[in-house]
């Protein structure tokens, strides 16, 4: 007799989250004292690789892509939001969800309208039409009603508008509402809608190390048997990718740990919920990560726990202060040799532009860093998956293929 399906599917994408992310959190968590390398939770529940490749001229994914295929099973052009390559929308596994009865929910570091939650609650043509997109989590009604009945990220730029306000209409709709990360506990019961910053939340390095995290058991709180029926929620660590983009590691390091916890907080919900299935992806990976550079077989995670903000952080509170070596032993443990002394201040002549690269190119020589680029890379990304049928995504596999397992899932 066949596996019935899950009740439940938490859904969890790690924004430019390639292998090196994986392999250099595993080191940057080793505890140096031991001989062995100890696994983390990315290490326990590994079961296979996806092909990331677009429908597009190229084999490099964007975001926006890379979330419709694998919230749809549909391939699509960069820059695609659930739409195909003729601009056609595409069903999602969060409407398909939401038709079934289940409740829905999203959650992010981002902007809660950023290209991957967005691949699963709208249909645009291109992912930087924000306000669009942000309308159609009121506009595009699955049976009658609104698409996702929680939300926890960024964005209120995009949901108080002078155009129009989405949060009073999600309020008239019956939705509580916080824009208060202290405050998210007032958050009582679904539907409820919580946009914590303008944009994008603070990266994890320079505010609240647990912001993902926190968002996480919230919402998995929220969401407990709340449905008969179940829940499917997408969980993104969204900005281990503007760190790649950026290639600053110790900003990586810090949102993937920040994602790591997050999904030890799901691991736990399926542990007391076994008719839930947990699956873990990347869209991509980012800026061509290496451990190891130079020609020097070593990647010193000393260093980079020793980062503590992020460059662009770091840059600013040089910018303001005269006191360069103060300001760089407040935020890092790398030494203030007269060369890192004559590079900073010889880099703030030409600007904040300057001053961040050459703030980056001394951890990154420090640590022994390597990147290739400041955009995306075509290999292949994990899987992971634990909890009922995750036994399903075993191998390598297309993107489209995790979708649509999931949206037979769904169905059933």
């Amino acid at each position: 007799m066949a596996e019935s399906a899950p009740k439940n599917i938490i859904y969890m994408i790690g924004d430019g989250m390639g292998p090196a992310y994986t392999t250099a959190y595993r080191y940057f968590k080793d505890d140096p004292n031991t001989k062995v390398v100890d696994p983390t939770v990315f290490d326990t529940i590994l079961r296979g690789m996806a092909h990331t490749y677009p429908d597009d001229h190229t084999y490099v994914t964007d975001s926006a892509a890379g979330a419709t295929a694998l919230s749809s099973g549909h391939k699509s052009y960069n820059g695609a939001i659930a739409v195909d390559t003729d601009k056609k929308p595409v069903k999602t596994m969060l409407e398909v969800a939401k038709e079934r009865g289940m409740t829905t929910a999203l959650v992010a570091t981002s902007q809660i309208n950023h290209a991957t939650p967005a691949s699963f609650a709208s249909h645009n043509e291109s992912r930087r039409n924000y306000d669009e997109i942000a309308n159609d989590y009121i506009d595009n009604k699955i049976a009658g009603k609104l698409p996702v009945d929680l939300m926890l990220g960024g964005g209120t730029k995009y949901y108080v508008r002078e155009d129009r306000n989405l949060v009073e209409e999600f309020k008239a709709a019956g939705y509580q509402y916080s824009d208060d990360f202290a405050a998210m506990s007032d958050l009582k019961q679904v539907p409820a809608l919580g946009l914590f910053a303008e944009v994008g939340l603070p990266f994890a390095l320079d505010e609240n190390p647990t912001r993902l995290t926190q968002m996480t058991t919230k919402a998995l709180d929220l969401l407990d048997g709340q449905n008969d029926k179940g829940f499917f929620v997408m969980i993104e660590g969204s900005q281990i990718d503007w760190c790649g983009h950026a290639n600053d590691i110790a900003c990586a390091m810090g949102e993937m740990d920040d994602f790591a916890k997050s999904i030890e907080q799901a691991k736990a919900y399926v542990d007391k919920n076994p008719d839930t299935l947990l699956v873990i992806t990347a869209d991509h990976s980012t800026g061509g990560l290496t451990l190891g550079a130079h020609g020097q077989y070593k990647w010193e995670t000393d260093v980079v726990k020793g980062v503590k903000a992020t460059a662009g952080t770091i840059t600013k509170a040089l910018l303001e202060s005269e006191d360069l070596k103060s300001v760089w032993q407040k935020y890092s443990d790398i030494e203030f040799t007269e060369a890192n002394a004559i590079k900073l201040s010889e880099a703030k002549k030409m600007g904040d532009k300057t001053l961040v690269l050459a703030v980056k190119d001394i951890i990154n020589h420090a640590s022994f860093t390597g990147w290739t680029t400041g955009g995306h890379t075509a290999i292949d990304v994990q899987v992971f998956a634990y909890g009922k049928r995750a036994e399903d995504f075993y191998g390598s596999q297309n993107n489209t293929a995790i979708a649509n397992k999931l949206i037979d899932f769904i169905k059933k």
